[in-house]
Formats: C-alpha cells, sequence, structure tokens
C-alpha cells in the first residue's frame, strides 16, 4: 500500500485545514490538565485539632488542652489526640495550672470524640474536611486519588479498543461527554463514598479523552506538524489546563465551586464536532474509502489545493482488488513476537515514568507554604519540558532520548537525600528538575507509541499501554505517603524506578525519521544475530525491516 502521507502530500503540511485540526484538538485537552490534577487541592489536608466544646476551662488550659508533638523536627499541635475533657475540667476548676501544678506528661489523652476543627487560612473546605477524610480516616484522601487512576486505567484500556473499533472521533467526544457530566454531579455529593464513586466515572473520561485526541491528531496531521502536536500542541494544551487550576482555586476556595468550574467548561465543546474530522487513515483501515477521501477533498478545498482524480490508488477500483482490510484487537499485541516484547518493555518503563511523574505532580501541595505557588510552579515546570521533547523528538532518536530523560528525572531525587532541611528551596529547585525530567520522559513515550504501532492497532496499544502505566499512577499516592513513616522513602522508590527503567528502555527499537506503519507487517521485527565466534544464534537484537 502506498504510504498514507505520501498520498495527501499535494496537501502540503500546514494548511488551514491542518491549523484548525491543531488548535481544536490541542483546546480540547485544557480541561484534562485541570480535571487531572483538582485533586491536589481537593484532597489538600488543612491544619486541624480536636473540637474542644465550650466548656469554662481556664485560659492556661485552654491553650494546652491539645497534646504538644514533633513531626519532622518541628513542634505542632496534636491532630488526632486531646487530653481527656472530662480530667481536665476537674483540674481547671480546682485552679491547678498546667505545666507547673501538673505535668502533662502523665495526662490521659483521648480521641477527637468530638470532631475536628479545620483551619481556613488558605481552604474554606476540602474533601478532607468536609467529610473528616483525617486520623483513622486518614488512608482515604490518598485512596481517593487512587479511585480516579484506576478509572483512568479501565477508560484508557477500553476507549483504545472503542477507538479502533468505532471510529476516533466518536469515543473523542464520548469521553469528553463522560468527564463533563461526571464532574458535574460530583458536586452534589453527600457522602465520601458517593464522591469516590463518581469519581471513578469521571477518571474513565479524563485520560481517555487525551489519548483519543492524540492519535486523532497523530493520524491526520503528517511530517513535522504531526510530531510538534504529539509532543508540543497537545502537551501545552495540558499545562494550560494545569496552570490555569492554581488560579481558579485560589480564588475558589471551596471544593464544590471548584468542582462546578471543572465541569461547565466541557460545555463548550460540543460545536467542535462540526469541525473536527475522523481520520482518514483509520477509515482506510477499515475499508471506508469513500469517506476518506470526502474529508481529504474537503481538506484541500479548505487548503486552496488541486485534488488529484484517484487519491488513495490501492484502494480504489473493485472490491475484489482492494486490499481487505484488517481487524485487529488488543490480543494481537500479544501474539507476534516482536509485538509483544515492545508492548511488555513499554508498558513496564512507561509505568515507572508515570510514577514519577504523578508521585511529584500530587506532592506539589507539601513543596510550599503556599499550594497555590506550589502548583502553578509545578505545571509552569511542564512547559520547558514539552517545549525540550518537542526538540527531542525533531532532531534525536527516541530509545537514548528517553534513557537519558529517566536518568536526568533520578539523579536530583538521589540528591535531594544529601540536602539538609535548612535548605528547603534547594529541595524544591531539585524536585522541579525531576519533575521536568520526567514530563519530558512522559512527552516522549506518548509520541513513541504512536510511532510504533501500526494505525489498526495503535489506538489500542495506546491505550493498553497507558491503561497499564496507570498502575503506577495509582500507587503513586501511596508512594508519597510513605513520607510521613520515612522522610525520604517516596524519593528513593521513584529515582530507583526511574533507573530500572531506563536499563529496559534500551531494549526497545528504535522509530526516528520513519513513517508511520499501516499494517502489521511493517512493525519491527526482531532478528537473531550470529555470534562469530560459535556461528550460533546467541544474541536478539532489535531492527526494523519495514519503515515505521
Amino acid at each position: 500500500m502506498k504510504d498514507f502521507a505520501d498520498s495527501i502530500s499535494f496537501l502540503g503540511q500546514w494548511g488551514r485545514f491542518q491549523q484548525v485540526v491543531f488548535f481544536l484538538l490541542c483546546v480540547s485537552l485544557v480541561p484534562n490538565g485541570f480535571g487531572t490534577f483538582i485533586l491536589v487541592f481537593l484532597t489538600d489536608v488543612p491544619r486541624h485539632h480536636c473540637v474542644v466544646p465550650g466548656f469554662n476551662l481556664t485560659e492556661d488550659w485552654n491553650t494546652t488542652i491539645i497534646p504538644i508533638k514533633v513531626v519532622n523536627g518541628k513542634q505542632e499541635q496534636s491532630r488526632c489526640s486531646r487530653y481527656r475533657l472530662d480530667v481536665v475540667r476537674n483540674l481547671s476548676a480546682q485552679g491547678f495550672i498546667p505545666g507547673r501544678d501538673v505535668n502533662l506528661t502523665d495526662l490521659e489523652q483521648e480521641g477527637c470524640v468530638d470532631g475536628w476543627s479545620y483551619s481556613k487560612d488558605i481552604y474554606q473546605s476540602t474533601l478532607v474536611s468536609e467529610f473528616d477524610l483525617v486520623c483513622s480516616d486518614e488512608w482515604k484522601q490518598p485512596f481517593t486519588a487512587t479511585v480516579y487512576f484506576i478509572g483512568v486505567l479501565f477508560g484508557s484500556f477500553f476507549s483504545g479498543q472503542l477507538s479502533d473499533r468505532f471510529g476516533r472521533k466518536p469515543v473523542l467526544f464520548a469521553t469528553m461527554a463522560v468527564q463533563t457530566l461526571f464532574s458535574f454531579i460530583q458536586v452534589f455529593s453527600t457522602s465520601w463514598t458517593m464522591f469516590t464513586i463518581l469519581l471513578f466515572f469521571n477518571g474513565l473520561g479524563q485520560m481517555s479523552n487525551f489519548v483519543a485526541a492524540l492519535v486523532l491528531g497523530a493520524e491526520i496531521l503528517t511530517g513535522n506538524v504531526r510530531v510538534l502536536y504529539s509532543s508540543l500542541g497537545s502537551c501545552l494544551g495540558f499545562a494550560i489546563g494545569y496552570m490555569i487550576l492554581p488560579l481558579a482555586a485560589y480564588f475558589l476556595r471551596d471544593w464544590k465551586s471548584l468542582m462546578l468550574a471543572s465541569s461547565l467548561p466541557g460545555l463548550l465543546y460540543l460545536p467542535l464536532w462540526t469541525f473536527i474530522p475522523e481520520s482518514p487513515r483509520w477509515l482506510l483501515s477499515q475499508g471506508k474509502v469513500e469517506e476518506a477521501e470526502a474529508i481529504v477533498r474537503k481538506a484541500a478545498k479548505w487548503n486552496k489545493v488541486k485534488v488529484p482524480n484517484i487519491i488513495f490508488q490501492d484502494y480504489s477500483g473493485d472490491e475484489e482488488n482492494a486490499q481487505p482490510k484488517e481487524k485487529a484487537n488488543v490480543l494481537d499485541l500479544l501474539r507476534k513476537s516482536s509485538i509483544r516484547t515492545t508492548t511488555l518493555i513499554f508498558c513496564f518503563v512507561f509505568s515507572c515514568a508515570t510514577t514519577g511523574y504523578y508521585g511529584l505532580s500530587l506532592n506539589t501541595a507539601q513543596l510550599h507554604a503556599n499550594p497555590y505557588v506550589s502548583c502553578f510552579i509545578s505545571a509552569a515546570v511542564e512547559v520547558p519540558a514539552y517545549i525540550s521533547s518537542w526538540l527531542i523528538l525533531h532532531y534525536l532518536p527516541r530509545r537514548p532520548s528517553v534513557i537519558s530523560s529517566l536518568l536526568l528525572g533520578a539523579m536530583p531525587l538521589y540528591v535531594i537525600l544529601l540536602v539538609p532541611q535548612s535548605l528547603p528551596n534547594l529541595c524544591i529547585a531539585l524536585e522541579m528538575f525531576g519533575k521536568y525530567a520526567f514530563t519530558t520522559t512522559s512527552s516522549l513515550m506518548f509520541t513513541y507509541m504512536t510511532e510504533l504501532y501500526p494505525t489498526v492497532l495503535r489506538n489500542t496499544a495506546t491505550g493498553t499501554c497507558t491503561t497499564v502505566s496507570r498502575v503506577g499512577s495509582s500507587l503513586a499516592p501511596f508512594v508519597i505517603k510513605l513520607n510521613t513513616y520515612i522522610l525520604y522513602l517516596p524519593y528513593i522508590i521513584l529515582s530507583t524506578l526511574a533507573v530500572v527503567a531506563a536499563i529496559a528502555a534500551y531494549f526497545l527499537p528504535e522509530s526516528f525519521g520513519k513513517p508511520l506503519p499501516e499494517t502489521m507487517t511493517q512493525t519491527p521485527e526482531r532478528e537473531r544475530f550470529k555470534c562469530p565466534c560459535t556461528g550460533k544464534e546467541t544474541i536478539r537484537l532489535e531492527h526494523l525491516e519495514s519503515p515505521l
């Protein structure tokens, strides 16, 4: 079959048609950046302590009824206990002074039986303060994010297969609708359980939308514009939404208003259905030649170029001469040895990179006294990271680029272990450098995926690899929570995973400078090389028999 890019080369790479598709797909991804990290603010834990009912206690006992504990070398009020109220009332009534007449360490403590009092210095309300996700229920706070990423996991898996079966465009808009609808319903949650269940369905649409838009743009656009969209345009759309989030959260200090702000903009994307076309590559893979040609002819009209009489020669003519459409499903990722090996390695590398990316992203509220500032810095770091990935993809091979960015992500996290706590700004700078490297890796991996798999399998493969990578993002909230036991343990885990992933990435095939594969036969093959000493086939290396 003649290469798709060659068949539509008469359109050019950057006409009005490509510009409209490029811009609208990028805009469609803005809500993803906003919605993906909204949990940074929704699940942040305000300062809190046990409620002390309004009994007539002396001023001294009012200020000391909450025990003082040392956390990470700093003294702070206990969040989950108080001195027994009945004992304190008796001591206060008898005129005893704490610390002078009474040794506080000898007093019995009790839990927060009357609830908690939350500081409103930063937030008016969060999920934590709304549903008391503290102390014995503290596990619910990271689990909330995990449920969201499990929803993303299932959404990525099923949307990939649905997209390969029913088309890129319907799945793109369906997942946008799911994302908008469930974000709106969550505003009316009356319990943590209800919110979490709705959050799972919200997650079904979030990253599925991103994957569908990524593949659709990668298949419509060609040449350097395709690389620009996959590595920079789509990711910048995501980053813009991410940067808008802390600005919106700063002005909307309660969680319900913030959720409402994340849902309403989705209604503005409904008119985009008219302007975003289906993927001609996918239509051709399904044997729908006339529909594919209609889209290309419309594009030619927009670009004001002349259309040849026959656009896709290998598909024209009667049914006997036309190439049969090629069917594929998720099992095809495992049937062929070269595809199977590539997929397994890719899933592992992508999972490690995703764990690092989301681990550092979800930790932003803890980096700075002002979570809005730290979240904006974390979001802004993604812009140079995406620009770097675009330049890398434009000029450098994929495999060594992925390896290098993973090692760059691990290095600053190891260095943090040597930085004294008296230099917090240096720790923030190192963590942001690690975030920059992991963001670059993630951007590279998304483009790398679209280049390794054929059209009939591309969205299924992208969805499957993204699905498996969500295992890492689902674990990331709990990895970050380990800092309550050992302060630097999350950094050790994330950096070690990055190093192991860099080693595994060495065995991936290269796709730099090759056109996208159209059929299963154009995917990477594994070849055995004979050992010069024995003549036996002992070394297995990757090479590309057919152009990618």
